[in-house]
Formats: structure tokens, C-alpha cells, sequence
């Protein structure tokens, strides 16, 4: 961009242009040009569809709440449905294994089923013993899998970190949502 700028100046005697000005036409201009010459981009848009009732996404996110005037993080669970956007929450104090199953069993009690199809998932240890390198396969925790076949569960597991970012977008943003409306201010509990 500098070489650019320096150019216009010396060769085309064009004192009165600013640096950023250039900067912005160059951006402007440089991926039309590409594009004429042939090697653009290719856009490529493969759009998402759901059936009803067909895939879901689970997730987990932090929630603070005051415990006997005591700020607590706890763990918010979502599950997602991919073509209603209906979503089921539950807080628990943790995120481990038995608040991981026991939200699958209130969500699928509150929606009168399981999804038909996929549901996506992050790693979590709950469900992910291993990540068998940068593949799909994963070694399932023992009680995961047994939870999965008496539910019927189809699991999909994204891609480990920032590749598979993108693949459960919709619980990511449910969760962040459910947090401004619902916990905004803090709620107090004050149990003995």
C-alpha cells in the first residue's frame, strides 16, 4: 500500500491525496480486479436447512447468580432445537456428568421427545473421553454411551477448536440470550 502511495506521489505528482484514501480505493478495487483477471474468489453459499424436530444442538455456559448475598458461577445447559429455535434451559451447580444427562432428560421431557436426527455437541468430558486427532471420531465416555442408546441419541461432535466454532452457532447464541433476559439483573436466592 505504501510502494502504491509513494507512486502516486512521485510519478503522478498527486500531493493533494491523503494515505487513507488510497488505502480504501486499493481495498475497494483490489478483489474487482482479481475477479476480471480471473482469480477471484469462488462464493460459495451452501444454505442450512432443518426439518422439524430433526437436530438439535447442547451446550453449556456460565451463569453468575447471589447465593446469600454471595456472587456463584453456575452452569446454564441448552438444548436447542435447529429449525424452531425452541430452546430448554436448566442451572445446575456444575457442569459435570450427572447435570449433562439429567438436562438431556428434562429437555426431551419438556419437548415430548428426542430429535429424530443429530444432535450437535462440543467435547465435553461429560460425553468425550478422547479426540481421536482432527477426525469426528471420538471415544465416548462409558455412561454417555449408555445414556445415548436407551435415548436413541444421535451425536454429532464439532470440530475441536476454532474450526468447528461456526458448526453449534445457534445454542452459543441462545445461551448468551437466555443470560441478558433472564439474569440481568443478578438474581439473589437466599436458601438456610
Amino acid at each position: 500500500m505504501t510502494r502504491i502511495y509513494d507512486r502516486l506521489i512521485a510519478e503522478h505528482g498527486m500531493q493533494g491525496v491523503s494515505y487513507s484514501v488510497v488505502r480504501r480505493y486499493v481495498a475497494d478495487r483490489k478483489p474487482k480486479i482479481r475477479v476480471e483477471a480471473g482469480r477471484g474468489p469462488v462464493n460459495v453459499f451452501f444454505p442450512q436447512t432443518h426439518r422439524p424436530g430433526e437436530e438439535a444442538e447442547v451446550d453449556f455456559g456460565e451463569v453468575t447468580i447471589n447465593l446469600r448475598g454471595e456472587p456463584v458461577t453456575c452452569m446454564l445447559f441448552a438444548l436447542r432445537l435447529s429449525f424452531s429455535g425452541k430452546a430448554v434451559h436448566r442451572i445446575f451447580a456444575s457442569g459435570g456428568t450427572e447435570a449433562f444427562l439429567e438436562g438431556h432428560v428434562h429437555a426431551f421431557s419438556t419437548l415430548g421427545g428426542v430429535p429424530a436426527g443429530k444432535i450437535r455437541y462440543d467435547n465435553l468430558r461429560a460425553a468425550v473421553a478422547q479426540v481421536l486427532g482432527f477426525s469426528r471420531q471420538r471415544v465416548e465416555t462409558i455412561r454417555w454411551t449408555a445414556f445415548r442408546s436407551h435415548f436413541s441419541v444421535d451425536a454429532f461432535y464439532c470440530q475441536p477448536g476454532l474450526q468447528g466454532a461456526h458448526e453449534k452457532g445457534g445454542v452459543e447464541g441462545q445461551i448468551g440470550w437466555f443470560r441478558r433476559n433472564h439474569l440481568v439483573p443478578i438474581p439473589s436466592l437466599n436458601y438456610p
